[in-house]
């Protein structure tokens, strides 16, 4: 039986738990040039030195453009990966593995941060918001209308992958997540919800995932044997007629013929006005799917906040891993504390906090 603390192995990359941390958008980057900063170190830092064994740094922009808001990361220059350097070295002293999530957000880019203003939806162009592309010309909500992408466009922004791919491994990180869920650029295309196009990269199922499919392929060729590639899917647009856990399964065992390694399942954020069922391990069922379907390591999310929780979602095998999320913002230290609570001995305490080891 898999517990919660054994190693995981993905390619040349040794994870030392499976209690991870996924990416969480931070709008931070108040000079808007996409270069990280002290909060990002120490925000990331925190997970690492709380004992997680791999974290994802928060969706970054392959492309100016393809940010959510101004105030993101980005991995489209050389004064970036410098930026991130810093943050990926301290994540290694303290023998946690990370990754960077590679994002376009497609229809919903171009937004007013979550916080520090009262403003919400598209930023106008005398603001310095952008026009945004996306699979069809259909908006999110009440979000400004896309432009659809030329086929040359397409080609461009998985150049971009690519690239940010490259980018990523020089400034550290040990792997990369091609963001495809949650309702940004990917999603947009995998959903007959949000594409309508007409040409090879519409219609049938093979036609929607296209567009994945080459980003997967040119990452993979950027990276090599060694580097492993993570997917994030939404499993459900929680709409009829939408993209569902099955359409997943199927795209899934395509990208792991592709290169990618592990698929990290989530849900939701492709429209608007849709019921989405919560609780306790919510979208867990949809992991243990995709794994059961597809054959393919999953890791799951979704209100995950309890060490025994998290221990029998990888026990029982509905996940190799689990992804700790709002519980880690609430306890950068959750990993550390699951161990006391499970009454498992970690040999990576910071030793800086040994006086804290005693059970709670």
């Amino acid at each position: 039986m898999t517990s919660l603390f054994d190693p995981l192995e993905l390619r040349a990359v040794h994870i030392r738990n499976r209690i991870w941390v996924p990416a969480m958008c931070q709008y931070t980057v108040e000079a808007k040039d996409g270069i990280p900063t002290d909060w990002h170190l120490v925000h990331l830092g925190s997970f690492a030195r709380g004992g997680a064994g791999l974290i994802v740094a928060e969706a970054t922009g392959v492309v100016a453009e393809g940010r959510i808001s101004p105030h993101d990361t980005g991995i489209w220059n050389d004064a970036q990966v410098e930026g991130w350097k810093r943050v990926t070295d301290f994540a290694h002293t303290q023998g946690a593995v990370i990754g960077l999530q590679l994002a376009h957000a497609g229809r919903k880019a171009s937004v007013y941060p979550e916080w520090g203003t009262s403003s919400r939806g598209t930023i106008p162009i005398s603001e310095g918001g952008w026009t945004t592309v996306s699979a069809s010309a259909i908006a999110f909500g009440d979000y400004d209308p896309p432009r659809a992408m030329t086929t040359d466009e397409i080609q461009d922004v998985v150049a971009a992958f690519a690239a940010g791919a490259r980018r990523a491994i020089d400034a550290g990180f040990d792997l990369v997540e091609i963001h495809a869920a949650h309702g940004y650029l990917v999603h947009q295309f995998l959903s007959p919800l949000s594409n309508h196009r007409t040409d090879s990269y519409g219609g049938s199922l093979e036609n929607r995932a296209r567009f994945l499919l080459e980003i997967v392929r040119a990452v993979s060729a950027e990276l090599g044997p060694d580097i492993p590639v993570l997917v994030r899917f939404s499993a459900t647009d929680y709409a009829e007629g939408g993209w569902d856990e099955q359409q997943t399964a199927v795209v899934a065992g395509w990208c792991r013929d592709a290169g990618v390694d592990l698929f990290d399942i989530s849900t939701g954020g492709l429209v608007t006005g849709v019921t989405i069922p919560s609780g306790p391990g919510y979208q867990v069922p949809f992991a243990q799917y995709i794994r059961t379907e597809a054959g393919v390591p999953v890791n799951a999310v979704g209100r995950i906040t309890e060490a025994r929780q998290a221990a029998d979602i990888v026990e029982s095998g509905q996940a190799d891993a689990v992804m700790i999320g709002r519980e880690a913002l609430r306890d950068p230290h959750f990993a550390l504390h699951a161990a006391i609570e499970l009454g498992v001995e970690l040999d990576y305490w910071p030793p800086q906090y040994l006086r804290a080891r005693a059970p709670l």
